[in-house]
């Protein structure tokens, strides 16, 4: 097979990302022929049809969607190349200093708490790294998900050996995360309140402990985050149960009570590919986040 050329993953990756053959057209301005022409060249070239074509527009096959994530990750890495290079090639102290733009995914309690005092620390040491941030909802294919397909060269994410992260990532946990029982404070009987809950709240463990719990009620509220519950909670509108980070936004309207020994625990940790691994500015934050404090 004949290997894809830098410009001919580009034009698949805008073609997946614009929805059609006219619109990644205009994205890297060229014509829509020569975006036709090349398309049709990547696909023999792989042996298989990369997009559904219709009057609605092009999405990607199966064989597409996998085509277009490697794409992405090929191509960051040209980007990496040229940072990489230069800073290999500095002499004194400068040498391997990483530098360049480094994209992180992570759920929304982990960007606030975990990542800025790591990213704080990062940016003092390596001030030539600028970090951009995206928060993820830890939903489907959440923040591993971005790092499979291309969008960010490191995730924060919940890590449940029943849920594992997509083939071929690599993961590290950062921390283990104890739940506890949340409810508004002085409440009598805080056990007999509702169950507030949220669609992140993860980890097939985590159900499972709670399914197994009779004094948990089945109905539940759902909202739409877990600072949402907190402040649910907090009206007097439920009792919770929610991991340490999210607990770190917890005001005195509320009153937190341990789980115990048996109660549940999520790891959170990071996700990243073989090759981002090997970078300098993703060895630098991993680094950082090991070395948090607090």
């Amino acid at each position: 097979m004949a290997d894809l050329l830098p410009q001919e993953l580009r034009i698949l990756v805008a073609v997946a990302e614009t929805g059609g053959f006219t619109a990644a057209a205009a994205r890297l301005g060229i014509g829509q022929s020569a975006v036709s022409h090349s398309v049709r060249g990547s696909e023999r070239k792989v042996g298989a049809v990369l997009f559904e074509r219709g009057r609605a527009g092009a999405s990607p096959t199966p064989a597409g969607e996998r085509v277009v994530a490697l794409g992405r990750r090929i191509l960051r890495m040209y980007e990496v190349l040229g940072a990489e290079a230069r800073a290999a090639g500095r002499a004194g102290p400068d040498r391997d200093e990483p530098a360049g733009t480094l994209r992180i995914a992570a759920f929304r309690s982990a960007a606030l708490h975990l990542l800025p005092p790591a990213l704080e620390r990062l940016t003092i040491r390596h001030p030539g790294i600028r970090p951009e941030v995206r928060v993820v909802r830890e939903l489907g294919a959440g923040t591993a998900g971005e790092v499979a397909a291309g969008r960010a060269d490191l995730g924060i994410a919940t890590l449940n050996p029943e849920d594992p992260v997509p083939p071929g990532l690599l993961t590290g946990v950062l921390a283990h995360e104890a739940y506890a029982l949340v409810h508004p404070v002085g409440h009598p009987d805080p056990r007999a309140l509702s169950l507030l809950d949220w669609d992140e709240n993860c980890g097939s463990r985590t159900r499972d402990w709670w399914r197994a719990q009779d004094w948990i009620p089945s109905a539940t509220v759902k909202a739409q985050d877990d600072a949402m519950v907190l402040t649910m909670v907090g009206r007097g509108l439920g009792m919770a149960i929610l991991p340490e980070l999210s607990l770190r936004e917890a005001t005195d309207a509320v009153q937190i009570v341990a789980l115990g020994p048996e109660g549940p625990v999520r790891q959170v940790g990071y996700v990243t590919t073989p090759e981002s691994a090997s970078t300098l500015a993703v060895r630098a934050l991993i680094r950082e986040l090991r070395a948090r404090k607090g």
